[in-house]
């Protein structure tokens, strides 16, 4: 749970600042108080509060003289709420004009106050710069590149376009743009730009809109999208789609709206593929060997390859990038002893024969499982390897298993491999 935010009260006159450090304390808040102006700048200067309530009236220093003096230092870098018993409109407006966030008359009813406190923070929070981890990716400087790409298009208001190879994470991506407290509305399909679209942007009113694989929309629902970027503005609403599709190519064969891609590609971030930050791959390596059934075991993965092996690794393509790493190190947990290139090469597909027999060390591993999971483990390997040796060409994957497209995809998700549906030439 987030540490209470903290409010400062000052105020001449001990019973309102007793009333209102009560009612603030009851909704949650840390409260400080200070009985003057003298008190108010000491604390200040020690620390930031989130937020200051500030009497006009006090006998040492009135509160636009003390707000002055902060502005001038550099010290309101918190919202300032004024309040007055008898203060006047042009004591408020030269509060504002200082950089005061609004002005409480006294006496100060209960909801208004909660109210205007509300929208103070929310305020202060959209001017905030926003900070964006992808540390699900990696931590080398092209996803720190990717980082700061996406905080400077998340503080415009503008759709942002997240494109890049399959496997490349965009799904992390997009819902590392999600802000506390704010509506975030993930739509895995177009259909629902098909029947009330302006349903979708009231839903995601001050928050933010997930479209996935918009490659994938029909042209009505491509419609729908497109109008839609007409009211985000209004309603204070982010967009955020994404594309494991060259949109460049689709829209050239008459698949995808130009005029969308247009709009969009202002927005747009490309994600790098995997063989671009080779860097990242042995720590992505461990990380998913720990999150994996391996994390059972007391030995790390990196201390189980032979370096020969993690070179291959590192070196490898990687058609389906993060979903192809994960997929791989989840295969190597069967796997006694060490694990060399020969075994990291025939999960990949790159073994030299290609009728070569799977490695004694796994069909040995096989007779040690129950039939069903012997099987399980025998069908991972499989299309592991054919989903390597085709570049995760699925038409070519079917080809060669022998399956009809939707029983591959079935079959794929039922043995808990990632993969990308539409990912038909990752290389493009």
């Amino acid at each position: 749970m987030a540490p209470a935010r903290e409010i400062l009260i000052v105020d001449d006159e001990v019973g309102i600042r007793e009333l209102l450090s009560e009612i603030l304390q009851d909704e949650g808040y840390r409260v400080a108080l200070a009985e003057n102006a003298g008190a108010a700048r000491a604390y200040r200067l020690r620390q930031q509060p989130a937020l200051v309530l500030l009497d006009i009236w006090m006998p040492d220093t009135d509160g636009v003289t003390l707000l002055r003096e902060w502005g001038a230092s550099g010290l309101v870098t918190m919202p300032v709420i004024m309040m007055s018993g008898h203060g006047t409109i042009e004591t408020a407006v030269e509060a504002t004009k200082i950089g005061a966030f609004d002005f409480l008359e006294k006496p100060i009813g209960l909801s208004k106050l909660l109210a205007t406190i509300a929208r103070a923070f929310k305020s202060a929070a959209a001017k905030e710069p926003r900070r964006v981890s992808l540390a699900a990716l990696g931590a080398g400087a092209a996803v720190r590149e990717t980082e700061r790409a996406l905080e400077e298009l998340a503080g415009t208001r503008k759709a942002i376009l997240i494109v890049g190879e399959p496997g490349t994470g965009h799904d992390i991506a997009a819902r590392s743009l999600m802000t506390a407290d704010a509506p975030f509305v993930a739509l895995a399909n177009g259909v629902r730009f098909l029947t009330n679209p302006l349903s979708l942007i009231e839903e995601a009113r001050e928050g933010l809109l997930y479209c996935a694989e918009i490659g994938q929309y029909a042209k009505a629902e491509q419609k729908g999208l497109a109008f839609l970027l007409t009211k985000l503005e209004k309603h204070n609403v982010t967009l955020v789609a994404t594309s494991a599709e060259p949109l460049g190519n689709l829209a050239a064969e008459g698949k995808f709206d130009a005029a969308l891609l247009a709009q969009l590609s202002a927005g747009a971030v490309m994600l790098p593929p995997l063989r671009a930050r080779r860097d990242d791959i042995p720590p992505l390596i461990e990380r998913y060997w720990r999150e994996s059934k391996a994390g059972e075991r007391a030995t790390p993965l990196l201390a189980s390859l032979h370096p020969a092996a993690l070179t291959t690794l590192t070196n490898a393509h990687w058609p389906g990038n993060l979903d192809h790493l994960a997929n791989v190190v989840e295969n190597l947990l069967v796997v006694r002893g060490e694990i060399t290139p020969e075994h990291v090469k025939r999960l990949l597909g790159e073994a030299a024969a290609p009728n070569r027999a799977v490695a004694p060390e796994i069909t040995a591993r096989f007779f040690e499982l129950p039939l069903r999971e012997a099987r399980e483990a025998f069908e991972r390997i499989y299309f592991e390897q054919l989903l390597g040796r085709e570049q995760s060409n699925m038409s070519k994957v079917a080809e060669k298993a022998g399956l009809e497209r939707t029983h591959l995809y079935r079959k794929l998700k039922q043995l808990n491999i990632r993969f990308s549906r539409r990912g038909e030439d990752p290389a493009v």
